[in-house]
């Protein structure tokens, strides 16, 4: 018996060598191997533990629904719904420790799914024809997922793909044997943020958290930071959420492939967990430095970050669409919300003198603010800015009001 089992899933259908060679890989390195069939049509040459049948059922279908369901399309959702659901079952019951799924562009699709439905912290590989492709947008990327291209491999086995094959089995199996899962015995706090250029709130309030008895979890907001951030809020797993970097719903409602998704700003919410929000770098577009700016965002000002980065400066009326769009996300949020709102500025580089000093456009975003700041939001103006001490002060002022009511617990 071994202590660490990889889930192998595929189509066995037609890749029934290819995933048995993953399994064989993997169980001469030691380990556990249970197997998982998402295939329609076909049979595997032998037994899967768990069945294409299995499968289905467990997405409250049947193969033969997915079979009459009148295309490959709806036949796949079908089986990557039910791997979702069933690879989720069986983790929760211990069954496996990773996971390793293998496709084409089919398999890929019904892999993102089945990812997506398991915790942060559980090895999640994918071996795809497409890997690291613009075929798979940025919001079904799993926070925590690995890839790695299937090269050579879409038909048979051979020594190229093979190379591919036995580096992902090994990479899984030692993953799952070494990854320090969240065990969540102290209570976790969320908070957004960039760069300690632009945004310095978390140098400070990172250790003062720490010292109240949290653990501070601070993530990057450049697109997959927030998914991985969003998918945690979605959870429940924050005692608090402390979401002071809303750039990324700039960048979905301006057209930027840098998107965190549309739910961005509200998982939190849906979860009842109590948030602090704030405006850091509210007034700028991310968009990739290697491509052409969003038509949208044409002829604004530029400034490049670096050779993957770029950054357009909202002009006043999109800071008003701003504005309206994080009013509307936390709108329905089901716990409390306190929007603190720095008055003189939300990034390093705004303040007067600055490259990106805009005071139009800021008056623009704090009118809109005002005119829309939902009833279940707590607006707390402060007459400073975002990198000021008085904003992290107030922070915490906020925060311990919070403890001493219950409304967090430590």
């Amino acid at each position: 018996m071994s202590d660490t089992t990889i889930l192998v899933v595929g189509t066995y259908d037609t890749k029934d060598d290819e995933l048995n060679y993953i399994a064989d890989v993997i169980r001469a390195q030691g380990g556990g191997v249970a197997t998982m069939d998402i295939s329609v049509l076909g049979d595997p040459t032998g037994p899967c533990d768990y069945s294409k049948h299995n499968v289905a059922e467990a997405g409250g279908s049947s193969i033969q629904a997915a079979i009459d369901s009148g295309g490959e399309n709806t036949a796949m959702q079908i089986m990557a719904q039910g791997s979702a659901a069933l690879a989720l079952k069986l983790y929760r019951e211990g069954v496996f420790d990773g996971l390793i799924v293998l496709g084409g562009t089919m398999g890929t699709d019904a892999a993102l799914d089945l990812c997506q439905a398991l915790p942060i912290g559980v090895p999640k590989y994918v071996v795809s024809t497409v890997s690291f492709s613009p075929l798979i947008p940025p919001e079904r990327l799993p926070a925590d997922v690995q890839m790695i291209l299937w090269a050579g491999g879409l038909y048979g086995l051979n020594s190229i793909c093979k190379a591919s094959l036995s580096q992902a089995a090994g990479a899984v199996l030692g993953a799952a044997r070494a990854v320090e899962k969240p065990d969540f015995q102290k209570p976790l706090i969320g908070m957004t943020s960039f760069g300690k250029t632009v945004l310095r709130y978390m140098v400070s309030l990172k250790p003062a958290l720490e010292e109240r008895g949290f653990e501070v979890a601070v993530f990057h907001a450049t697109g997959m930071g927030g998914r991985a951030f969003e998918s945690l809020a979605g959870e429940g797993a924050f005692a608090a959420v402390l979401d002071f970097a809303p750039q990324e719903l700039g960048n979905h409602i301006m057209g930027s492939t840098i998107s965190a998704g549309p739910d961005r700003m509200t998982n939190a919410g849906a979860s009842a967990t109590p948030q602090m929000v704030s405006i850091g770098c509210y007034d700028l577009v991310d968009f990739i430095g290697w491509q052409d700016i969003p038509p949208k965002l044409a002829g604004q000002e530029v400034h490049a970050h670096n050779r993957l980065l770029s950054s357009v400066m909202m002009t006043p009326d999109q800071r008003r669409e701003m504005a309206q769009a994080m009013c509307t996300q936390l709108a329905g949020a089901k716990g409390p919300v306190n929007l603190i709102l720095p008055l003189e500025g939300g990034n390093e580089w705004d303040r007067p003198g600055g490259p990106l000093h805009d005071a139009e456009g800021l008056a623009a975003f704090v009118e809109e603010i005002r005119a829309h700041c939902p009833d279940n939001v707590t607006l707390i103006e402060l007459e400073s800015h975002i990198n000021d001490a008085a904003f992290s002060d107030r922070v915490l002022a906020e925060f311990d009001a919070w403890v001493a009511s219950g409304v967090v617990t430590p």
